[in-house]
């Protein structure tokens, strides 16, 4: 599980790579390929949720700022 000051130090660019790669492992989980490790699942999909987050707080800073 990546903490969120991990994601808050990453880049956009950074971020956007990591939430593929996260979606990737979510979707071979799902259709086939993941084997029962269901937490491993869960924490892909909080990563991915973490990472959105921070996105949307830098876009949201980003135009109250401008």
């Amino acid at each position: 599980m990546t903490k969120m000051n991990d994601i808050k130090k990453m880049k956009d660019a950074e971020l956007a790579s990591f939430v593929a790669e996260k979606r990737e492992a979510i979707r071979s989980f799902r259709f086939g390929t993941g084997g029962q490790n269901v937490s491993a699942a869960r924490t892909a999909r909080k990563d991915v949720a973490r990472a959105l987050t921070e996105l949307k707080s830098r876009a949201t800073s980003k135009t109250v700022t401008e």
